[in-house]
């Protein structure tokens, strides 16, 4: 599926509205937005892959707390440095579409959840999590005792097997409670 980043076919478009839960407009404004974080040497290059840093200058990813972690889950580089295609940029798209399922963006959460890659949210990824929500500054950031009280609630109401983790399921359990995660979890360009 090799093309440049500046024009796709008729068939390329049909074959990533079949692939995602994009629109043909949504792919074909996550093109232009895709081009234009290219270098003009870049344009016409086929596969090319942007670098997290440039990425990140998206404004629907600027302010997201999560932003480095969403560029490392969707980057098929072999590097894993959170470089993207424009492949992997409309997997990430699609995951974070209003027509996505439950399934695919708990599934996508979880794994951006879980910091260090292991299949399950253990206490070191919770910690990363809340300090990801709060923020990392002295004024926001928790004492060691409420991050303690906090995670033993979180384990406390979502850790089914009580093992002192969150495996995929557990996650996916709470989240189907949660009515607003699936219009919360979404980008839109």
């Amino acid at each position: 599926m090799g093309t440049t980043a500046s024009q796709l076919g008729k068939d390329l478009l049909s074959e990533y509205q079949e692939l995602t839960f994009l629109t043909k407009q949504e792919i074909l404004l996550a093109q232009k937005r895709f081009t234009e974080l290219l270098t003009k040497d870049e344009k016409n290059l086929p596969n090319t892959r942007v670098p997290m840093e440039r990425i990140l200058t998206l404004p629907e990813l600027k302010s997201n707390p999560f932003r480095k972690r969403i560029c490392h889950v969707f980057s098929t580089s072999e590097q894993k440095d959170g470089s993207l295609t424009f492949e992997d940029f409309l997997d990430l798209l699609s995951a974070f579409s209003d027509s996505a399922t439950l399934e695919i963006k708990s599934h996508y959460a979880f794994r951006i959840f879980d910091f260090d890659d292991d299949g399950t949210l253990d206490y070191g990824d919770l910690e990363k999590l809340v300090n990801c929500l709060t923020g990392e500054t002295d004024d926001t950031r928790l004492t060691t005792e409420e991050m303690r009280q906090l995670i033993g609630n979180i384990l406390e109401e979502s850790d089914i097997d009580k093992d002192g983790t969150v495996n995929l399921s557990e996650f996916q359990h709470v989240i189907s409670r949660s009515p607003d995660f699936v219009s919360s979890f979404k980008i839109v360009l």
